[in-house]
């Protein structure tokens, strides 16, 4: 058994069947759900709003996420055994993780920009233009692909392993490796792509449904609860992941000693790597059900069966 910092790694065969089953259920309802959204948001919204901006780029950072996921699932189901060389393992890891992290960015933005719609409403008029959602959603993406571009040229990371014929990748880091390069990345992805989105998330949010819980109508309570739901599914696939995060670079730094604690920390990771991902099958139900540009009533009813039509300027889902 392989240790590090003096700790076993303990045995984790169950993620062997989490990770696949996980992943395999993301890319069924995920897959399709984020190509229907990228294609309805891009194209058939018209005129381009800042909200219908960065729901198209969540969906590509999803999409792009669930691209990755059949080499993760064949490398999980080969008992964590990576065939597909150093290069193709940096490449699929670093696509994994950092879009992952731009998930939660354009989540924030959505955030962000609902809050304003809502709570500031005559700013919100004023400043209505889809040009500084452009800059924002390009400047989150060049700062990601340089970030990766930096952290794939640095060449493959060294693991752990000493099986014979087990080549991990992208888990059981060496020591080295984390002091050279995975601690700054690590850092700030903690600080800028997890502590700060949530906080801003949890804010925002309940001051938004405080907002339109004052608004007497069927309308404003149904919005309430669907807010309340997003601040649910933000709590089950993404607070869970940042904690666990944390306290596993707290583990790595070597602030957390106990074999106990590391062992705890281990099983949660995965446990978490698993639930995050889930958040893509969510993502576009979220966010059909939370735009002005649909209606909530047909939806319910047609979200299987029904078909987009354009009628005066104003997208509805109307029935077969």
């Amino acid at each position: 058994m392989n240790k590090t910092d003096g700790c076993s790694i303990p045995a984790a065969e169950y993620q062997l069947y989490l990770f696949p089953a996980a992943y395999i259920l993301a890319l069924l309802i995920g897959l399709p759900g984020n190509l229907a959204a990228l294609f309805v948001f891009t194209f058939r919204i018209t005129p381009r709003t800042a909200f219908s901006i960065y729901i198209s780029n969540l969906a590509v950072a999803d999409i792009l996420l669930l691209c990755v996921l059949p080499f993760r699932i064949h490398y999980h189901l080969n008992t964590n055994h990576w065939v597909f060389g150093d290069i193709a393992c940096l490449i699929t890891g670093v696509l994994y993780f950092a879009n992952i992290f731009m998930s939660i960015c354009f989540m924030t933005c959505i955030c962000v920009d609902r809050y304003v719609a809502t709570v500031h409403p005559h700013t919100y008029l004023r400043q209505r233009s889809s040009w500084w959602a452009l800059v924002v959603s390009m400047l989150l993406w060049c700062t990601a692909g340089v970030a990766m571009l930096v952290f794939i040229f640095m060449g493959p990371l060294k693991t752990n392993s000493n099986l014979i014929g087990s080549h991990k990748c992208f888990e059981d880091f060496a020591k080295i490796e984390w002091d050279s390069r995975l601690m700054v990345y690590s850092l700030l992805s903690l600080v800028f792509c997890s502590l700060l989105p949530s906080l801003i998330i949890l804010v925002c949010y309940p001051l938004v449904a405080r907002r339109i819980s004052k608004i007497e109508t069927r309308a404003g309570q149904r919005a309430v609860r669907v807010i309340y739901t997003i601040l649910a599914i933000t709590l089950l696939c993404f607070l869970p992941s940042h904690v666990v995060y944390f306290l596993h670079l707290l583990r790595r730094m070597g602030l957390i000693q106990s074999c106990s604690s590391a062992n705890a920390i281990y099983h949660a990771r995965r446990v978490t790597m698993a639930l995050v991902v889930l958040n893509t099958c969510l993502d576009p139900v979220l966010y059909y059900v939370t735009t002005s540009h649909w209606n909530w009533k047909y939806l319910k009813r047609t979200w299987m069966c029904g078909k987009i039509r354009k009628s005066r300027g104003v997208y509805t889902v109307s029935s077969n």
